[in-house]
């Protein structure tokens, strides 16, 4: 099957014909680095298929895989936030990517257990990025959820995130600027 969209630097090169086997395998099994590296490796299968918006739902199930920091996937594939800037700035006209602005405000305001915090203040973090990235896309005005400044996500990644996340976060945010001019 042909690329519809270009690899993502930020993801693992996908294995040929994976599909959504690749994620069901995990429902009753551990959801550690190997189920991380999974998320990632059928986002960009999704993603290089023309599915950006079904892409960007694996990156987010990615973000809340069972990490502690020390596995071998995670120090082979960082945290997708890079992933997540790429594919939301990337995504050409006529490609659904729904807007993730909207997706992540709410994602994060109805996060649910487990490890919730840690959870809801990375969809926190990727609605930054998806502004930061994407400013043309508006917010929710009937949504009434108090967004909150880029200050309190770090100091929540920092609280509840890995050993470097705040850091590898703003990092990607400083590049927004980079992505917005490729769009």
């Amino acid at each position: 099957m042909s690329s519809l969209l270009p690899p993502c630097p930020h993801l693992p090169a996908p294995r040929a014909g994976l599909d959504w086997r690749a994620l069901h395998a995990f429902r009753d099994a551990d959801r550690g680095g190997a189920f991380y590296l999974a998320c990632l490796e059928y986002g960009h299968a999704l993603w290089q298929r023309g599915f950006a918006a079904r892409a960007l739902l694996c990156l987010d199930r990615a973000l809340g895989a069972d990490l502690r920091g020390a596995e071998p996937e995670l120090r082979a594939q960082p945290l997708p936030y890079a992933a997540m800037a790429w594919l939301i700035a990337r995504t050409p006209p006529g490609v659904f990517l729904g807007n993730p602005r909207v997706h992540f405000q709410h994602y994060a305001d109805r996060m649910n257990e487990p490890r919730r915090d840690q959870r809801r203040w990375r969809a926190w973090a990727c609605w930054a990025l998806a502004r930061a990235v994407r400013p043309d896309l508006p917010g929710d005005p009937k949504h009434q959820v108090v967004e909150p400044t880029l200050d309190a996500i770090a100091a929540a990644l920092l609280a509840h995130g890995l050993p470097g996340e705040p850091e590898l976060w703003r990092a990607e945010l400083a590049r927004a600027g980079e992505w917005k001019t490729l769009a």
